[in-house]
């Protein structure tokens, strides 16, 4: 599929991955329709601070709303469907909202899709659905393992977009991305604790578990794995892995972060951030065979340079003043 002249709708527009696809799709020349999460600030998150804010027709809605989902996809040829609860820790106590937005807001996309006719919808699954890695590099084909009440509605989102696919022929394709990290990512995640932290003046990096892997992403090579699957007809029906095939654990991403920060850190455990044992997941590192056969995709920030290179660029902006007072450092989050 050729993605000029087609109507794209982004949603989740508002967050970390979401907001930097919207700018690379607006920056190449689409015409794009950014969906972020109503709010009474008016509010479009990340979007605010973006350079492309004005070239954008912006919906406010609710993915769990299917009234206003169908009205924001009408129209729209190309749906980007990123909306959606990640935080793990937050889906222990909180499990019922995880349902509500995961599950029932794809059931509300892909039925919309249906509907309407959309051309093409491309639903974000993640690398949480494998669990702990049964082997590795992990395929497509991998068995599906619900480690926390997050990854368990994530495995029901892609089923039902599936499903979808199947039973009624709605050109669906599912993306399954890796850790992506970069500029504006949630201090959920490990790479952004870590360099609030370092930026707010911390020696004492506190953690949780260090000993296990990730398949860290660079933000530009996963918007680029967004597109190149939104643009592969071969990839409808299918899942796909988009991960940099490079593993690290959780301890030497932080030391290696303290090397690219130029400071000298000391790691110590906080209880409360650690996941409870049958939870955590220990190892993921990502076959990514099946994204380079299907599209011309390859990570620009792949092994351990690219992956300096990522950190780097990611630290230059947690360095801007402006940026680090979007964080509160000083406290767990979520």
């Amino acid at each position: 599929m050729n993605l000029s002249g087609k109507k794209i709708l982004v949603t989740g527009s508002d967050g970390f991955i979401g907001s930097h696809l919207v700018e690379e799709l607006v920056r190449r020349g689409h015409d794009v329709r950014a969906f972020v999460l109503y709010n009474s600030f008016n509010s479009w998150g990340w979007l605010d601070r973006s350079e492309v804010r004005d070239d954008l027709d912006v919906f406010c809605g609710d993915v769990r709303d299917p009234g206003g989902v169908r009205t924001a996809m009408r129209g729209c040829d190309v749906v980007l469907h990123l909306a959606a609860l990640i935080a793990i820790p937050y889906s222990y106590h909180s499990p019922d909202t995880y349902v509500d937005t995961n599950v029932k807001g794809t059931l509300n996309i892909v039925q919309a899709a249906r509907d309407l006719g959309v051309e093409r919808v491309v639903h974000t699954s993640t690398s949480e659905v494998y669990g702990t890695a049964q082997f590795v590099p992990i395929t497509e084909e991998h068995p599906l393992q619900g480690q926390s009440p997050y990854s368990a509605s994530k495995i029901g989102a892609d089923q039902i977009a599936l499903s979808f696919y199947r039973s009624f022929e709605t050109p669906v394709a599912v993306i399954r991305p890796f850790n992506t990290y970069g500029p504006r990512q949630s201090a959920r995640a490990v790479i952004p604790t870590v360099m609030t932290q370092i930026r707010a003046g911390a020696r004492q990096i506190k953690l949780g578990s260090l000993h296990p892997t990730r398949d860290f992403n660079y933000v530009a090579d996963t918007v680029r794995a967004f597109i190149s699957v939104a643009e592969c007809d071969a990839a409808v029906g299918e899942v796909v892995n988009a991960g940099s095939a490079f593993e690290v654990s959780i301890g030497d991403t932080a030391r290696l972060i303290g090397e690219v920060m130029g400071r000298d850190i000391e790691i110590v455990t906080d209880a409360q951030r650690i996941r409870p044992e049958k939870s955590e997941v220990e190892r993921l590192f990502a076959c990514n065979d099946k994204l380079r056969r299907l599209t011309d995709w390859a990570p620009l920030y792949g092994g351990l340079d690219g992956f300096r290179r990522g950190l780097a660029e990611t630290a230059a902006w947690f360095g801007e003043p402006g940026n680090l007072t979007m964080y509160k450092a000083g406290i767990y989050n979520l």
